[in-house]
């Protein structure tokens, strides 16, 4: 009797941290799902509004569908498998090792796009009179697939050797198994992600990007300090520079601020083995890696006037007035020349 009323007791004060365990579990996957429909829906509407509005068909804007297409494909593939692997699901290791690297492969793909924008509008007001004979369209498209190309190169360098499958061995000798439990940081060495992926491959190019938007910053308070009293055409450029490039800033700034907290705890796990990263914070901190791309077209339809007046015409015209042969929004909208 004594021995049941125990083994009673025992179950009772374990049942609360299993039911906290999976609360915190389902309201991750809740959110996950929602950020990823937010990411499709928002970044699909950016590839749309490009398509419609020829005024927006310029090089930066190839370098924004480029960025959009990495958001897609975060809300489209990579928070499914983010979700797919935090279930603990069994693979072999060269499997799960290469849905690791797709991750890596798509958030290289939005810094390099980020970082080629910054270049853009660089040039943009640094040579302004020569910048259409050197930045064309066919070049900003090879651009587009380089950026791609490094990405994947990069993504997949732990696919050639650099990964945990000897540390998994020695810690599992007695296993006959080849599957296993499918975590990212079962197969990524963390040297690789500290290392090579943040220092390398994301506080360099933000670093780059900070120096690049200072200095397109300082040109352009420059030019407009010079040309005050000078033709307002000019004066109108520089300001409309001004506008887009605080924009595209912004959307730099987002994208440190939302994947710094968790390349930082990927930095406290490694120099510090002691520490304890509680599950909760890493939950967080991947919430805003994938948050950031979702707030992307909010940025975009609330700072740049032409996105933010095709999206209205594609709303008018699609929802609200849907199958009306007599509807004005079949109208073509006036000409919008502010960015």
């Amino acid at each position: 009797m004594k021995e049941k009323v125990v083994v009673k007791i025992c179950r009772l004060s374990t049942m609360p941290g299993i039911t906290i365990r999976e609360h915190v579990d389902v309201l991750y996957i809740s959110i996950e799902m929602a950020i990823a429909l937010a990411s499709v829906l928002g970044n699909v509407l950016v590839v749309i509004v490009v398509r419609i509005n020829r005024a927006l068909r310029d090089t930066t804007f190839c370098f924004i569908v480029s960025l959009a297409l990495a958001d897609i494909a975060v809300g489209a593939l990579v928070i499914p498998l983010a979700i797919i692997i935090s279930l603990g699901m069994k693979t072999q290791f060269y499997t799960c090792l290469f849905l690791a690297c797709l991750l890596l492969i798509i958030t290289q793909s939005s810094i390099l796009s980020l970082l080629a924008i910054a270049f853009d509008r660089y040039l943009r007001v640094k040579i302004p009179t020569r910048y259409s004979i050197i930045v064309t369209q066919q070049r900003a498209w090879v651009a587009v697939c380089m950026c791609w190309l490094m990405s994947t190169l990069t993504g997949l360098v732990p696919m050639f050797g650099w990964h945990n499958r000897d540390k998994l061995q020695e810690s599992d000798r007695n296993s006959t198994s080849e599957n296993i439990v499918c975590q990212f940081t079962a197969v990524m060495r963390m040297d690789y992600m500290v290392y090579f992926n943040f220092f390398g491959w994301v506080v360099l190019p933000l670093t780059i990007m900070i120096g690049l938007y200072a200095e397109i910053f300082y040109v352009i308070r420059k030019q407009l300090n010079k040309r005050a009293e000078a033709t307002s055409n000019s004066s109108k450029y520089y300001d409309k520079e001004l506008k887009l490039a605080k924009s595209l800033a912004l959307v730099v700034f987002l994208f440190a601020m939302c994947w710094l907290p968790l390349h930082i705890m990927n930095c406290v796990s490694y120099f510090c083995p002691k520490c304890y990263v509680p599950k909760e914070a890493m939950y967080i901190g991947i919430f805003m890696s994938h948050v950031n791309s979702a707030v992307n077209p909010l940025v975009y339809a609330f700072r740049i006037n032409r996105f933010r007046a095709t999206l209205i015409q594609i709303w008018r015209g699609w929802i609200l007035c849907k199958g009306s042969e007599q509807s004005p929004c079949n109208a073509s909208p006036p000409a919008c020349t502010e960015k």
